[in-house]
C-alpha cells in the first residue's frame, strides 16, 4: 500500500473542503453585509480568495451556491440557538448572543424579502425556525396555547432586539434584561 498517495489524497480532499467552506463563508457573509443585487460572483470569489471559475467548479451555478450557503447557515443558526428547554434566562442570553452575531444581517435580508426570491425563502424559513424555537424552549409555560406562542414570538423577534439595541442604543446586557422582562410579563404567573 502506498501511504504517500493516501496522504496526498487526504490532504487534497481536505484542501477542497476548506476551499468550499471559504466560498460558503464568503457567500453568507456578503449576503449579511450587502443587498443581493450588489453581490457578484467576482465579489464572492475575491472574498474567498479563489477565482470565479473555482466557485463555479464547486457549485455549478450562483443559485446552487446560494442554496448551499443557506443550508449551511441554517444548520449554524440551529446550533447557535440550542437552548435548554424551560430555562428562560439561558434561552434569552443565547438568543441575544445570536442576534448580536447575525441580527443586522437578518434585518438586511428582511428588507429584501419582497424583492428578492432567495431572501424571501431565507426569511420564511427563519421565521418558521424562530417559531419552532419559541414553541420548544417555552413549552413548559406556553404548551399548545397559540396566542401565547404568538406573543412570545413577538417578544423575542429580531425587530424587538433592533428596537432596543440599535434604535435605543441599549447595551447587550440591558437589551437582554428588557427582553427577559417582556417575556416574563407575557408568561405572567407561568414563569418561575
Amino acid at each position: 500500500m502506498n501511504t504517500s498517495r493516501t496522504y496526498t489524497m487526504t490532504a487534497r480532499a481536505r484542501s477542497v473542503e476548506q476551499t468550499r467552506d471559504r466560498i460558503l463563508d464568503a457567500t453568507a457573509t456578503l449576503h449579511m453585509e450587502r443587498l443581493a443585487r450588489e453581490i457578484g460572483l467576482d465579489d464572492i470569489a475575491a472574498r474567498a480568495d479563489v477565482s470565479v471559475q473555482t466557485v463555479l467548479r464547486h457549485f455549478g451555478s450562483r443559485e446552487a451556491l446560494v442554496d448551499a450557503a443557506v443550508a449551511r447557515s441554517q444548520k449554524q443558526v440551529l446550533e447557535e440557538r440550542r437552548t435548554p428547554v424551560g430555562d428562560i434566562d439561558a434561552a434569552l442570553r443565547v438568543l441575544v448572543a445570536h442576534y448580536e452575531l447575525r441580527g443586522d444581517g437578518v434585518l438586511l435580508l428582511l428588507a429584501q424579502e419582497s424583492s428578492e426570491e432567495f431572501a424571501r425563502r431565507i426569511t420564511d424559513t427563519g421565521k418558521a425556525l424562530h417559531r419552532r424555537w419559541v414553541t420548544d424552549v417555552f413549552a413548559p409555560y406556553a404548551g399548545d396555547d397559540d396566542a401565547l406562542v404568538d406573543l412570545l414570538v413577538v417578544a423575542t423577534d429580531v425587530y424587538t432586539w433592533k428596537l432596543l439595541r440599535r434604535d435605543r442604543g441599549l447595551s447587550r446586557a440591558r437589551t437582554t434584561t428588557r427582553i427577559t422582562d417582556l417575556v416574563r410579563a407575557v408568561l405572567g404567573r407561568a414563569a418561575p
